[in-house]
């Protein structure tokens, strides 16, 4: 009984520390973001380390098993299976007998020599020279493994050890470290590359002269000046949304490039506010921004009965003033797409009224007629509101004012086709009817 119980007391113990380590490497993992069999993995590497520093020989290639269980380890002497196709197999013997010619012959012939073991060299170049300590010969393969061929990895198990001096400890550690900030370092750059050209949240950490940098959490982005809006200040700890335009590898950590000038940044801040959007059944066909000025976006709808314009703009404009708030006050319009390229383009000119369009198709030019009093408004102020309606529509387009006079005979023009095209539908119907009376 008493043997039992001891027993189960070291049980109890080895579970016990096994419980810490495991413990250890789960908040290890947790902190850094990176797997457990990552960190199991750099676990060994570091032990392999330390056992090649201490009791290994140069050039030997050494692997550990880690287990988890019992916190040991056990190591083996990774060695491959070469020939003379794999390797190159140096011969002392040929090298002193060629050294004796090279006494006897002439300078020409050692030139034209040099010149020929040059090239064979660059030859011999391209295969590895045999180690012993990390290569067998197929003889000596067999001899552990009967059915080994070329290229095969043959382990051998080496005697375990558990005393490690000072160096090795060090070197252990280093690896450590050096391979859990790579697999930090990796882990960070696959979380932010998945996230590119989505709207993050984050807080202003500093202000480097006109490069605004933001604590994303487990990085910092850089807020160049080109992809600030105009007229913006940035204060530090201000929380702020931005757009995730680029990540980069870097050597302390991915390169996040932010951006709140990029035109897409409105139309995740809408796919955001307005459910409709986000679930598809309403469509953002094509956007137009001036960052900090003016944005026109074209929506339409995919489902019958839905109003796009008006899911986007909410109940009392809420929707809508929230993205407008977040962008710092920036001006919204709001369009409906259109397959007719000319109403398109009519929508597009809003708030302006627009009269008449004339298109060209060949060389994609539009030609609109506006009245004098809306010309102003239909260009914009510097040009801005047709600038942007060109953007959108992807059409050049050219505003002409016209005079009330000019329109009012323009509509009487149109007025008197109608009624001559009434006319003549009268006068069809009156001829029928005058058949079908001679008819009976």
């Amino acid at each position: 009984m008493a043997k039992k119980k001891v027993k189960k007391d070291e049980e109890n113990g080895a579970q016990g520390r096994t419980g810490d380590f495991g413990s250890a490497i789960s908040a290890l993992c947790e902190e850094k973001g990176i797997s457990k069999e990552k960190v199991v993995e750099t676990i060994e590497a570091a032990l392999a380390a330390a056992y090649k520093k201490d009791y290994g020989k140069r050039g030997q290639n050494i692997r550990s098993e880690f287990d988890e269980l019992t916190g040991g380890a056990k190591f083996f002497l990774v060695k491959e299976v070469v020939d003379e196709t794999t390797r190159e197999f140096p011969i002392e013997e040929e090298e002193v007998e060629d050294d004796k010619k090279k006494e006897k012959k002439g300078k020409a012939e050692i030139a034209r020599d040099m010149n020929e073991s040059a090239s064979s060299a660059d030859e011999a170049e391209r295969l590895p020279r045999y180690n012993m300590e990390r290569d067998l010969t197929l003889e000596e393969a067999k001899k552990i493994k009967k059915d080994a061929v070329i290229g095969d990895i043959i382990e051998t198990e080496l005697e375990q050890k558990s005393d490690y001096g000072r160096v090795a400890a060090q070197t252990a550690k280093q690896v450590i470290i050096q391979r859990i900030r790579e697999a930090e370092r990796d882990s960070m750059f696959e979380e932010y590359k998945n996230k590119e050209g989505e709207i993050i949240s984050g807080v202003v950490q500093r202000v480097e002269g006109r490069n605004v940098f933001v604590d994303l959490g487990k990085s910092i982005g850089v807020l160049f000046p080109n992809e600030q809006i105009e007229r913006e200040n940035y204060r530090l700890g201000q929380r702020v949304k931005v757009y995730l335009q680029k990540v980069d590898v870097g050597t302390k950590g991915p390169g996040i490039t932010l951006s709140r000038t990029n035109p897409d940044m409105v139309k995740k801040m809408f796919e955001l506010e307005v459910p409709e959007i986000f679930a598809g059944t309403v469509e953002i066909k094509s956007i137009a921004r001036e960052a900090g000025e003016r944005t026109k976006i074209a929506v339409a709808s995919t489902e019958d009965g839905i109003d796009p314009i008006g899911s986007c703009v909410g109940q009392k404009g809420t929707r809508v003033q929230a993205v407008i708030d977040e962008l710092g006050g920036e001006k919204i319009d709001i369009v409906l797409w259109n397959e007719d390229v000319a109403k398109f383009i009519s929508a597009s000119l809003s708030p302006a009224k627009v009269l008449k369009v004339d298109i060209d198709e060949e060389k994609k030019e539009a030609v609109v007629s506006v009245l004098e009093d809306q010309l102003s408004l239909a260009i914009g102020k510097r040009g801005q509101n047709v600038r942007l309606a060109a953007k959108l529509t992807g059409w050049k387009i050219d505003i002409k004012g016209v005079t009330a006079k000019i329109d009012a005979e323009e509509t009487q023009a149109e007025t008197e086709e109608v009624e001559i095209e009434n006319e003549a539908v009268e006068v069809k119907e009156e001829e029928k009817e005058e058949i079908k009376e001679t008819e009976e």
